[in-house]
């Protein structure tokens, strides 16, 4: 006896030490992420989208499954969450914080039209002493229980992020016992695509740059994983591979940003900005982004080692639409909007209901389309509109991204004008010189960003590099470099909104008077006074086209 029982505690303690040195037996859990964006105030369903109302009901049914599982789900939104419905608008989007909150939302960065409404109050821009321009974000962050995340967002005056209340420029948080870090920023070109006298003595930092600072914190605090709300954008068409860019856009800032990472710090970006669709793999990172107005949702799910705390695997979703009636169940659980965010849209539609509603004497013989089209219907109609509406020669809008949607056929309501151009900008009318006005011309030709405008036609050519610039008003008269041109606009415009009249600002800038009235006012006392029918056949310029452009305008044609 006295012979086996020390030979027994060394094999058993043989065994022991075995099984501490040998391998960890896994603990996966799944961590879904669902990425939104550009929701624009979409609180209630159309024929299209779901509203926050339809998208509640899949983000609750996919928790019920994590609940299943052991797993988590983190709602991320990547920026302009409340600025676009009348129903959202007329509380300056308190009822998306509201609706948000009700939701469960993770972090949301914060995107360029976040910055919209201005001061707190009526004025969309600082007017009187002391107003703070950014006093209508500043209130909805301090109602938000969520954090709103900007990195790159940077005080002039202290040359660091901005330092508002709930507002910083990433969060850590802690998901089925999985420590992710989330990261926001904001496209380069934020501040040129909101009001400018709201981001005064704000600057953007490099996002690359930024986010490497950020993510390498994270990750020395322990995050296994790092996600990045990121307002700034890109395309793909087709959703068949993951892995196959070929239908990418390389060249958009998402795609740029993907590949100026260093692999394996970032494990997913949720984009936004542009509204186009993204569900592809880049530099090895998922990058997610959708349409406009809760259209689809974007999600990735992290399969999760808690035991070794790492990343195991990850599945990339194609994007989830949400229109009414795609789905009945998701991830085997009955979509069941939730009841919060129900009344909370509710009280909304309530709200605007009546002057949703209100008919503006006048019948469209068919729908304006909202096309991407410098000479479309909706595009003429709206730099006519303005002209018609004040003293001046020619009329320019940024018809590409300063009109949101198309009018349809039919009684015309103040709703539909308000879904067409819902921000509260101001009518601006300045006097340019010709050879301002060509210098305008020769920096947009050609651009994405190509304005359009009435009561001008445009010719463009290139000789030898060199080009050569005629603009003729609608009376035939040819405008010289010394004429005086009176020129309708607005004040996102004047305030060098989308680059558009930037070469023509003067140094002090334009003097902007803020009794003029709202655009969008405008519009409907334009559409009042007009005649009972409008047709889209009376607003097309394609037979004599406002702007003459050389087919293949070369690359190096310069002014």
């Amino acid at each position: 006896m006295t012979t086996i029982r020390p030979l027994f505690i060394a094999l058993f303690a043989l065994s022991v030490a075995a099984c501490v040195s040998g391998p960890v037996a896994r603990d996966d859990v799944t961590i879904s992420i669902i990425g939104t964006n550009d929701v624009h105030g979409a609180l209630v369903a159309n024929d299209q989208v779901g509203g926050l109302v339809t998208l509640s009901a899949y983000v609750d049914a996919l928790r019920q499954a994590r609940a299943a599982d052991g797993g988590a789900v983190l709602l991320i939104d990547a920026g302009d969450m409340w600025q676009g419905t009348l129903e959202s608008n007329l509380g300056e989007g308190a009822a998306v914080v509201e609706a948000y909150n009700a939701m469960g939302v993770t972090a949301a960065a914060i995107g360029n039209h976040e910055f919209d409404f201005g001061p707190e109050g009526q004025h969309a821009v600082p007017v009187e002493a002391g107003e703070d321009p950014r006093g209508n974000l500043k209130r909805r962050a301090s109602e938000a229980r969520f954090p709103l995340l900007t990195a790159n967002l940077i005080d002039s005056s202290t040359g660091t992020p901005v330092d508002w209340e709930n507002v910083r420029p990433s969060v850590m948080i802690e998901a089925a016992g999985i420590k992710v870090g989330i990261v926001g920023v904001m496209t380069a070109n934020a501040l040129t695509t909101t009001i400018a006298a709201n981001v005064t003595g704000l600057e953007i930092a490099p996002l690359a740059e930024t986010i490497t600072t950020v993510a390498r914190q994270l990750r020395d605090d322990g995050a296994v994983l790092v996600i990045v709300a990121a307002h700034a954008g890109g395309k793909c068409t087709d959703f068949s591979d993951r892995q196959d860019l070929s239908s990418c856009n390389m060249s958009a800032e998402v795609m740029r940003l993907a590949n100026a990472l260093e692999p394996g710090l970032v494990d997913y970006i949720i984009g936004g900005h542009n509204h186009n669709p993204i569900a592809h793999i880049a530099n090895n990172i998922p990058i997610t982004s959708n349409y406009s107005n809760t259209y689809s949702f974007g999600r990735v799910d992290f399969q999760v080692d808690r035991n070794r705390q790492e990343l195991v695997s990850r599945q990339v979703f194609a994007p989830q639409q949400t229109a009414p009636g795609t789905r009945d169940q998701y991830e085997g659980f009955p979509l069941i909007a939730n009841p919060d965010v129900e009344r909370v849209a509710r009280l909304a539609i309530a709200r605007a209901e009546a002057l949703k509603q209100e008919k503006l004497g006048v019948t469209l013989t068919g729908p304006f389309e909202l096309v991407p089209d410098i000479e479309s219907a909706i595009g003429n109609l709206m730099t006519r509109a303005m002209l018609d509406s004040f003293d001046a020669d020619i009329a320019i809008h940024n018809v590409f991204g300063g009109i949101r949607a198309g009018l349809p056929a039919g009684e015309l309501t103040y709703g539909a004008v308000f879904a067409m151009f819902p921000f509260d900008n101001i009518v601006t009318v300045h006097e340019l010189s010709g050879r301002d006005l060509r210098g305008v011309i020769a920096r947009t030709a050609g651009t994405h960003r190509v304005p359009g405008f009435a009561g001008m036609r445009v010719f463009v050519s290139c000789n030898d590099a060199q080009m050569n610039i005629e603009m003729r008003l609608d009376d035939g008269r040819v405008i010289s470099d010394d004429d005086r041109i009176r020129v309708v606009a607005n004040d996102f415009l004047a305030l060098g909104g989308d680059d558009i009249l930037t070469t023509a600002i003067p140094e002090g800038g334009f003097e902007l008077r803020y009794d003029m009235p709202l655009t969008r006012d405008a519009l409907v006392d334009w559409f009042r006074a007009g005649p009972d029918t409008i047709g889209p056949e009376d607003f097309r310029t394609h037979s004599a086209p406002n702007w003459n452009l050389p087919d293949g305008q070369p690359a190096n044609c310069q002014y």
